[in-house]
């Protein structure tokens, strides 16, 4: 099994792309660009990033973090349960409801901070009460992708299955909290939204194309990953059946012979029957790859994933097409990926977070 190299996680670029509303959207080099503001798909990843930096380290400032995150995010939901993304920085936002990938991302960090011991049960109370807020519109969502988002999201709140059957973090909360959704209900939820990616997957696959749609655009490995959670709930083999082949699929068409990662270019992405762009590779690409073959090491046992998810970790580190470091040695920040005239020297908060994510689950799994 291939060790990923060890390196220090600088973390004063995150807290400095972060003010007291939440995190920046986007930089010019590494000054924060107030005039694009901020979103919810950010501070959502981010509360993520927050989540594993307080699990390892039990700081005050992973903290404040949190709270920030945490805070904009409550901030962003409606009165329905729904989310809004796009706020200027005056702090208005500029939709009345963002994209179903919004809802999905919003869920996932939600039910990601909830499931971590660790958090103070203050904020645990505020977790659960946008999630239940939000439940109502799970069943309304039609995008791959939101759908995913969500599964993990809800599956993180079940807990890691064990010998002896599933550990439920919150188990013991639900007879305090009627309104909290019972365990039954989160699994219902998980196993409908995974036979819908799943039959989407069987709908779709065909002709050396084992892909849930006929393009490869963004976030595809939150699919798999995604179905691979689910099959921990569930005694449907073909949850994990359809994991595995379409994230087999995935990797051979974003992994080079010499086993380095590239993605798909978003100039472009990748259509049925046609090649793939070659740029521009972003990080979040490298991250959620990354996360998905990692869970497919602990799933299927299989080390070919653990290695895997090292040249993802790796290409942030220059083993990519470029043989650059996507990261920043003075700032700490990460590059917003690879184009075709080398590297974009913009340093936004999807990608710093990105790395943060990676750069965790690699050092600490």
């Amino acid at each position: 099994m291939v060790k990923t190299i060890a390196r220090p996680l600088l973390t004063g670029y995150l807290n400095r792309l972060t003010d007291d509303t939440g995190i920046f959207q986007h930089t010019k080099f590494g000054i924060p660009d107030r005039s694009k503001g901020y979103t919810s798909d950010d501070n959502a990843r981010a509360l993520i990033a927050a989540v594993l930096l307080y699990k390892n380290r039990k700081d005050a400032e992973s903290l404040r973090l949190i709270q920030i995150y945490l805070s904009f995010i409550y901030h962003a939901q409606n009165e329905d349960g729904s989310f809004r993304n796009f706020m200027e920085y005056n702090r208005v936002f500029l939709e009345t409801k963002g994209s179903e990938d919004c809802q999905g991302r919003c869920l996932w960090a939600l039910g990601f901070a909830l499931a971590e011991p660790s958090i103070p049960d203050n904020l645990q109370n505020t977790c659960r009460y946008m999630i239940n807020q939000a439940l109502p519109h799970i069943t309304a969502l039609s995008s791959p992708r939101a759908m995913a988002y969500t599964v993990i999201g809800l599956t993180a709140m079940l807990g890691e299955p064990d010998v002896l059957g599933y550990k439920f973090p919150y188990a013991s909360k639900e007879a305090a909290d009627p309104d909290f959704l019972p365990r039954a209900g989160i699994i219902s939820a998980v196993s409908e939204l995974a036979m819908r990616l799943h039959v989407q997957y069987e709908g779709n696959k065909g002709e050396e194309w084992y892909w849930f749609e006929d393009s490869m655009t963004y976030g595809n490995a939150m699919l798999p990953w995604a179905l691979l959670k689910a099959s921990h709930y569930s005694n449907r083999t073909e949850f994990r059946e359809t994991a595995k082949g379409s994230l087999d699929f995935l990797v051979a068409k974003t992994f080079a012979k010499e086993g380095d990662f590239k993605p798909a270019g978003s100039h472009g992405w990748l259509i049925r029957g046609g090649e793939a762009a070659l740029y521009d590779e972003q990080p979040i690409e490298a991250c959620e790859m990354l996360l998905a073959c990692m869970e497919a090491y602990h799933t299927l046992g299989s080390t070919h994933y653990r290695n895997l998810a090292t040249a993802c970790y790796e290409w942030f580190h220059g083993r990519n097409s470029l043989n650059q470091s996507l990261i920043d040695a003075e700032s700490g920040g990460c590059y917003d990926g690879i184009h075709a005239m080398g590297l974009n020297l913009n340093q936004g908060s999807e990608n710093i977070v990105s790395y943060c994510m990676a750069h965790l689950v690699m050092h600490h799994e």
